[in-house]
């Protein structure tokens, strides 16, 4: 691709509550001087953070048709009707962590979605690359791409809402209400926490983006031996990572997580999570917890490491309860249960610097190598291409053609 004219094109997305783009119009504008090689069609939005009329400026053409494009640049999931023969897509579709739901009867309308998303990529002979699994070789294969900083910091402020809401009968403004990161470090630095536990897990970006708020408050970090053996006067949290809260048992992987849980008023999950993984904890734990009040479930994995993350939540309506005896879902206003908050894109609350910064990595850590020559960053990350998926996601063979849908 290195001496022709490229088109890049930028999706409108499809999710009613999506407002994020890959780019920014000032991104526009900075590819344009770096690549030369390169034209980009914006398809146009009336709800994308940034509007139509600064991509224009930027030297992008705005445009509903994306037929002459190369490559396709979204953000969430796509509309799959429009979908484009023999295009390059990139986007995350989160289809790489579905080998758990392959021989099984699926029901969740979000596994369903990605079966029939990877059923039109095998169709249209599209090549599909996931955002999520373009990542360095060496060491622990760090994520080149994330919205996960931005997901840490909303979905604590969130969690810290929901706790003040249910506990300090006040609510604050939500985050898409300030819809500026330096007033909400601002405002949640004003509030008193009393003498709150929280545990954070996870070591990635999202932990990072969780910790990075927190610090912004009154509530102190304390070691994970101090965490579990001390007594404060003061609203405290720590953080433990993977390799902490896992251990070798039996010849089994077993959660550690539970024995912080017995000292934790409020839990903000970050932690990456596969099915090969144990939970973090187990439903019928769940009545030992005894100060546990409040999930911030930012993993948000449906049925996955967190036992009360029963289904995802939306920006308008973010947070439920869960009754601790049944595992159902009940009225949050009960104050009974544990509440939850497990919205799936939270980001999308402060999109403007959300989108800025996922636009930055993109430019720096795949142009070069989408655009130029692969250092094997682009192939590893590609699920299917030509009618096939590649060789790393071929078991998704079994989980399109599984045909005990109910």
């Amino acid at each position: 691709m290195k001496n022709k004219i490229i088109t890049l094109a930028v999706l409108r997305e499809a999710r009613i509550d999506e407002n994020r783009t890959p780019f920014s119009p000032d991104q526009v504008s900075i590819i344009l001087n770096k690549f030369f090689n390169i034209k980009i069609i914006v398809q146009p939005s009336n709800k994308r953070c940034f509007k139509d009329e600064y991509y224009q400026k930027a030297g992008a053409q705005i445009t509903d048709d994306l037929s002459s494009a190369n490559i396709i640049f979204g953000v969430k999931e796509v509309d799959i009707s429009a979908l484009i023969k023999d295009k390059t897509y990139l986007f995350f579709s989160h289809t790489s962590k579905v080998r758990q739901y392959i021989g099984q009867a699926i029901k969740d309308e979000a596994i369903i979605y990605k079966k029939e998303l990877l059923r039109e990529v095998i169709k249209k002979k599209i090549t599909l690359i996931d955002y999520e699994n373009i990542r360095e070789i060496s060491g622990e294969g760090y994520r080149y791409l994330g919205f996960g900083r931005f997901a840490g910091i909303i979905g604590t402020y969130n969690t810290l809402n929901l706790y003040l809401k249910l506990f300090n009968k006040k609510s604050l403004p939500r985050a898409f209400e300030i819809n500026n990161y330096k007033e909400i470090k601002k405002l949640i630095g004003k509030q008193n926490f009393n003498k709150i536990k929280i545990l954070v897990t996870g070591s990635g970006r999202a932990s990072k983006g969780s910790i990075e708020l927190l610090k912004e408050t009154n509530i102190k970090q304390v070691s994970n031996n101090d965490y579990l053996n001390k007594k404060y006067n003061e609203a405290i949290f720590t953080n433990i990572s993977p390799t902490e809260h896992i251990e070798r048992k039996d010849g089994k992987d077993v959660s550690r997580v539970k024995n912080y849980l017995f000292e934790t008023d409020m839990f903000i999950a970050c932690h990456y999570w596969e099915p090969k993984f144990p939970k973090m904890f187990y439903p019928n734990q769940i009545n030992e917890f005894k100060n546990l009040k409040v999930i911030g479930d930012i993993t948000c994995d449906i049925n996955g490491s967190i036992p009360t993350t029963i289904r995802s939540t939306s920006i308008s309506k973010p947070y439920y309860s869960i009754d601790i005896n049944t595992m159902k879902e009940i009225d949050l206003s009960d104050n009974k249960g544990i509440a939850v908050m497990a919205v799936d894109n939270l980001p999308s609350e402060l999109p403007r610097n959300a989108s800025e910064e996922f636009g930055s990595s993109v430019i720096s850590e795949v142009l070069p190598s989408l655009i130029n020559k692969d250092d094997g960053r682009i192939n590893r990350a590609t699920t299917a291409s030509n009618g096939k998926f590649f060789k790393n996601f071929a078991y998704l063979n079994d989980f399109i053609n599984w045909e005990k849908l109910i």
